[in-house]
């Protein structure tokens, strides 16, 4: 160990803030492969590997550490892929400060083995040098599950159960498969390139995608299992956005950070030639604490918002965004107002908004999340100049498939009930899991539900006679 602590972790190159604020292009580049060889070198293999532990999906991380610190860098590739679908996307974007790199032993006397980084290596190293999926193509079961979401949820799913050997049919509503990873995650933090590429790899593993398929509208749960599909997966996230409830909230320039999101990423407004509409201000505010609101922040300066502010009812050490994110924030010119909390937001002519009126909170006992409960300071009211409001507060689930399938219990924020372990539901035959379940949260923790779902679908289906056989298209 004495060894490893002498070795420097290799940080990656950032572009300069001053440049990247004027485009999309990702902000960090990868390692080099002498890079990554040498913090793979850190790495002293444990022999209880606790960083696994941290990671939701259960990845062998010292095993593809030390195929990339031998230079077997492919290999380290197909490592990943045992047991995941989206490795460049979770080197990109899950918080492995928080996870894998958190009970890394190495804390205890300096700093994690750059885990994430190693990951996006390895992917990206895969996928540049076009040497293609490796993985054979697993004998047919004569089994088929039909999933239903087609983002980190549903993938991971129809990824686990086609390496099974199952049929995987994804239904998606929107026109292109990716979910929060294509119209959330911005460009600059995650390239759509690059959630395409895993998408098509799906391909190999019999894996279908139909897109332009809103299950619960164009077919329910039930008209799927009367196709023949033996088990269904419910990945359809929380999709539906969180408001503020003050007035003025209905004027014209406050916008849900879903929309303003997905007209950037999926619809791609921030092109030239882009036929998609999008609000840009000169003063815009940001209320909210999360990724999702720092990427909001982030795309309006791109977008050349003017003045932007992220505006947070806790204080910094209660923000849930990612260090790295804030900082990378903070470097581009966005301004954060702590403790503070909408009260009104004003307009003027034509409806537009014009500001927001705020208050300074404190805070007191923790609530139900853990974190201290923001209470209004009386008599501190003040006014915020905006001429567009982004409202990043949080989601809650979509409810079209609790409704069209009315057997489904749903919990107290209207999500699906299902166990924590299997993503079993009320419905025999019918599985669940990510935010659909737990209402916002980690591409990696949806991922993580979505594999141990898999695997209690495949016990599930091999315990009966495949619907399939009995002469039933799929």
């Amino acid at each position: 160990m004495a060894a490893a602590k002498r070795l420097p972790r290799q940080h990656v190159h950032e572009r300069p803030a001053a440049e990247r604020v004027r485009d999309f292009d990702e902000v960090p580049a990868g390692y080099s492969e002498a890079e990554a060889m040498a913090e793979a070198a850190r790495c002293i293999q444990c022999r209880k590997a606790t960083c696994i532990d941290g990671c939701p999906v259960l990845i062998k991380i010292p095993e593809f550490v030390a195929l990339i610190k031998e230079g077997h860098f492919l290999e380290a590739a197909l490592k990943l892929k045992e047991e995941t679908a989206l490795a460049a996307v979770c080197g990109r974007v899950c918080p492995q400060e928080s996870q894998c790199e958190k009970t890394c032993v190495l804390v205890t006397t300096g700093e994690p083995v750059a885990i994430g980084n190693l990951e996006r290596f390895a992917a990206d190293y895969a996928r540049e040098k076009a040497l293609g999926d490796k993985i054979a193509r697993p004998e047919a079961t004569g089994y088929s599950v039909a999933v239903v979401g087609a983002g980190p949820a549903g993938l991971t799913a129809a990824g686990e159960l086609g390496r099974m050997g199952h049929r995987v049919v994804v239904f998606e509503a929107l026109h292109e498969p990716g979910g929060v990873l294509m119209y959330g995650i911005p460009e600059f933090r995650l390239p759509k390139a690059i959630v395409r590429a895993e998408v098509k790899a799906l391909g190999a593993l019999d894996v279908e995608i139909r897109t332009d398929f809103p299950v619960g509208k164009a077919e329910t749960i039930d008209e799927l299992f009367e196709e023949g599909f033996d088990a269904i997966f419910v990945g359809t996230g929380a999709g539906l956005p969180r408001f503020l409830r003050v007035p003025g909230e209905n004027l014209v320039g406050v916008l849900s950070a879903n929309e303003y999101l997905t007209r950037v990423n999926l619809m791609r407004a921030y092109e030239a030639k882009s036929p998609t509409p999008v609000l840009i201000g000169k003063e815009t505010v940001v209320f909210g604490g999360g990724n999702v609101a720092i990427d909001s922040a982030r795309t309006a300066l791109r977008m050349g918002g003017g003045d932007v502010t992220v505006a947070y009812r806790r204080s910094r050490a209660e923000m849930p965004a990612r260090v790295e994110e804030v900082r990378h924030a903070v470097e581009e010119g966005v301004r954060f107002e702590y403790l503070s909390a909408p009260v009104e937001i004003i307009g003027g002519d034509k409806g537009r908004v014009t500001g927001v009126k705020c208050i300074r909170t404190e805070l007191g006992e923790p609530d139900a999340s853990g974190r201290r409960r923001p209470v209004p300071v009386p008599g501190s009211d003040y006014t915020l100049p905006a001429d567009l409001i982004i409202v990043a507060i949080g989601n809650k689930p979509n409810p079209i498939i609790a409704k069209s399938t009315g057997r489904l219990e749903t919990n107290a924020w209207g999500g699906i009930k299902a166990d924590t372990e299997t993503g079993a539901t009320s419905v025999p035959g019918i599985y669940a899991g990510g935010d659909i379940v737990t209402g916002a949260a980690t591409v990696i923790e949806a991922m993580g539900a979505a594999k141990r779902a898999a695997q209690a679908i495949d016990r599930y289906v091999r315990a009966r006679e495949p619907r399939a056989k009995s002469g039933v298209e799929v």
